[in-house]
């Protein structure tokens, strides 16, 4: 049975999906703006696309991520206890 950290995949995913977010901002910027990511507004109060919501984007995106991945591991570690037990 292999266990799942869950601090450890919540903070691989918290950094990926936060850079995500603001890479992804800085990148539309640089293109000119656009209405790409403004739905990411109703999801993360005060973001734009502008640095300042990059940045908030990313801490955002960071306790996003970070939360799902600790559910994944959560459910991965509960799941494959109850198949292993089957067994």
């Amino acid at each position: 049975m292999v266990k799942i950290n869950k601090v450890s995949l919540g903070l691989a995913l918290g950094i990926l999906w936060g850079a995500t977010v603001f890479f992804a901002t800085l990148w539309i910027m640089a293109r000119g703006g656009g209405e790409t990511l403004i739905v990411l507004k109703q999801f993360y109060f005060g973001y734009s696309v502008s640095f300042v919501g990059a940045l908030l984007g990313l801490v955002y995106g960071f306790v996003d991520g970070f939360i799902g991945g600790w559910l994944i591991g959560l459910l991965y570690n509960a799941f494959d206890k109850s198949a292993s037990q089957a067994e």
